[in-house]
């Protein structure tokens, strides 16, 4: 199976369990790779027939824009059924970073991965 990915996609959400993070937004960074059958699309050179990730990208903003979660888990478990049910992708593998969570560290997140190669 071949993957798609998306690499440093950065959004800004409602994010956090703090009462202080329920009235900023923050940025979160993605990481995604998707299982994705790119034969077809390279056969005919056919975008329709390929895993858009202008279109996925533009999906997990709108996500982003009007989520509202205390924790990462719960915004990439949302995400991702998001993702597979639209898209009809099989497998996806989430990266979600939160930089500044934490003062000493660089970034801290979640990594999961849902469905089936």
């Amino acid at each position: 199976m071949d993957r798609v990915f998306i690499e440093g996609l950065e959004v800004d959400t409602v994010i956090g369990a703090y009462d202080w993070e329920r009235d900023i937004r923050q940025c979160l960074r993605l990481d995604l790779r998707f299982a994705w059958d790119n034969r077809p699309a390279a056969a005919g050179d056919d975008l329709s027939l390929a895993l858009d990730y202008a279109s996925v990208s533009a999906r997990i903003q709108a996500f982003a824009e009007v989520a509202r979660f205390e924790l990462v888990e719960t915004f990439a478990e949302r995400l991702a059924e998001v993702l597979m049910s639209e898209f009809q992708i099989p497998w996806v593998h989430l990266k979600l970073t939160k930089p500044g969570a934490v003062a000493a560290a660089k970034g801290v997140g979640v990594e999961i991965e849902r469905g089936c190669l």
